[in-house]
């Protein structure tokens, strides 16, 4: 039997797919359920100010980046989402004087021009390559700037940003927040057509899925008009670069950061249950990480929120 429409867009596997008993679990789980997720190879971390969650944020740069080494590069892949961490690893790696000769950076993903058939510009207001550099590597100074041929952003030709995955650079950490439809960088779930009309793809063959451009949910439209562009979902992209499973994969750990400005309170429960007791479903991609050896929840106590009824 297949499963039941989208409650949100029926062409589209999602979160709402599943079973209504595991959505209510999540919904009940309170901040200490939440935080007795934690077992081997999956940790949950609170922290009582925003302050200190972007200070930790932004420091698993400065370790990551101090383990390079020109016998050992390494290198860090960041997310668009949350910002707030980019300006304060700009001032650490200049407070501290570190070297970034031998360091690395991955954006995890980009926007996608349908017309000219290649990543939007680094002019476009939604560019996150733009925000990369505008928030974190512009502001470096000068001998503290990372090499250009280190900073790897994803383009329309993935084939140069696969490349880097395999280039003897270890990720020692993938970062990501988790976006309403409960993705990773943009690993959105997939359509609801072909043969995946009645059953999303398995978990394992969603996990081959490498560097590629794709079509985004709806939900991922009007989250990004939301959180980026004032609610002009006009003014969002259709499509869009995205990191794989594939190269998550080859990070030496996932790092995922919730303040509460991204999902809701629902979605930071839903993954995280799936993830502790070993549900995963491609239909809700971060669910997937319940197979990665080593991931991290970082959670904003205050964006946690309810759950409960509450009429506005």
């Amino acid at each position: 039997m297949p499963r039941k429409l989208s409650h949100i867009a029926p062409d589209w596997w999602d979160y709402t797919t599943l079973d209504n008993e595991l959505i209510n679990d999540a919904a009940r789980l309170t901040e200490r359920d939440l935080f007795k997720l934690s077992r081997p190879g999956f940790k949950v971390v609170m922290y009582d100010t925003l302050e200190d969650f972007y200070l930790a944020e932004a420091l698993e740069y400065i370790h990551a980046w101090k383990q390079a080494t020109a016998d050992n590069p390494v290198g860090i892949c960041g997310p668009i989402g949350p910002t707030e961490q980019l300006p304060l690893v700009a001032r650490l790696v200049n407070e501290l004087g570190l070297s970034l000769k031998h360091a690395h950076f991955w954006g995890m993903d980009e926007w996608y021009d349908e017309e000219t058939k290649k990543e939007v510009p680094a002019t476009h207001p939604l560019s996150f390559e733009k925000a990369d550099r505008e928030l974190l590597f512009n502001r470096l100074h000068k001998k503290q700037q990372i090499p250009e041929e280190n900073l790897h952003f994803p383009k329309g030709n993935v084939t140069d940003y696969v490349k880097s995955w395999s280039a003897g650079v270890r990720c020692a950490v993938m970062q990501g927040g988790q976006g309403d439809i409960k993705h990773w960088a943009f690993n959105d779930p997939l359509k609801r057509t072909g043969k995946y009309k009645n059953e999303p793809p398995s978990p394992a063959e969603y996990r081959k899925l490498g560097t590629r451009i794709v079509e985004l949910h709806p939900i991922t439209l009007a989250q990004n008009a939301r959180t980026s562009g004032g609610g002009n979902v006009t003014m969002v992209p259709k499509m869009a670069i995205t990191v794989g499973p594939k190269e998550t994969w080859m990070a030496d750990k996932v790092s995922i950061w919730q303040a509460g400005t991204h999902d809701n309170p629902l979605g930071q429960r839903l993954t995280a249950l799936m993830i502790s007791k070993g549900i995963a479903d491609s239909a809700v991609p971060m669910s997937l990480l319940a197979e990665h050896p080593n991931v991290q929840f970082n959670y904003y106590r205050g964006g946690l929120g309810s759950c409960a009824v509450e009429m506005h």
